[in-house]
This record gives structure tokens, C-alpha cells and sequence, in this order.
């Protein structure tokens, strides 16, 4: 089992939704985050007064899926959240030991 972490803009999460749903993930948790990579944030001018903005708005997608579907999931993501623009994203992929549907008791990959 992996987990997969993406990081993407909040704009393309519908979109990225939906392309996983077209391969066959069956649940996610997403998470309203800020941060910044290459981008740095950028400068806006707020009532005649220019202030930075060091962290910009993104969204962590968080998903555990059986080895064997990474590959599509991880070009599901791209395909879906791509703009071409800097800032589109990251995506993490760890290990996972030990997965437990809390309501039944199933276990690994049972309780995908």
C-alpha cells in the first residue's frame, strides 16, 4: 500500500476529483493549505499599500491506494492539475505499513 500526497491549486481540485473517481479511488481527504516552492509568493497592492504575500493558497490531497494503482493515480493528478504555470503542484509517494477501517475492524488492504 502507498500513500500518495498532493499538493495542487485549489482551482483544479473538482477536476482531480473527478479523474481519480474515473479510476477507481474510492476516497481522499482534502485539506485547505498555504505554502510556497519556487513561486516565493508575490506582492499585492491592498489600498494604495504594497504587502507581500509569502504563502499562497493550495490544497493537500491525501490518498492510500494498493501498489499497483500509483502509477495511474500520479498521471491522473498531472493530467488533471497541470496548467503549465509555475505553482502546480508536488506529488509525494510513501509507504504505508498498516491501514484500519475503524468501524469494522478490516485491515490493509481490506480497509482501502
Amino acid at each position: 500500500m502507498k500513500k500518495v500526497d498532493a499538493i495542487i491549486k485549489p482551482f483544479k481540485l473538482d477536476d482531480v476529483r473527478e479523474a481519480l473517481s474515473a479510476i477507481g479511488v474510492t476516497g481522499m481527504t482534502a485539506t485547505e493549505v498555504k505554502g510556497f516552492g519556487r513561486q516565493k509568493g508575490h506582492t499585492e497592492l491592498y489600498r494604495g499599500a504594497e504587502y507581500v504575500v509569502d504563502f499562497l493558497p493550495k490544497v493537500k490531497l491525501e490518498l492510500v491506494v494498493k501498489a499497483e494503482q500509483v502509477e495511474a493515480c500520479i498521471e491522473a493528478i498531472i493530467k488533471a492539475s497541470r496548467t503549465g504555470k509555475i505553482g502546480d503542484g508536488k506529488i509525494f509517494v510513501s509507504d504505508v505499513q498498516q491501514v484500519v477501517r475503524i468501524r469494522t475492524g478490516e485491515q490493509n488492504e481490506d480497509a482501502i
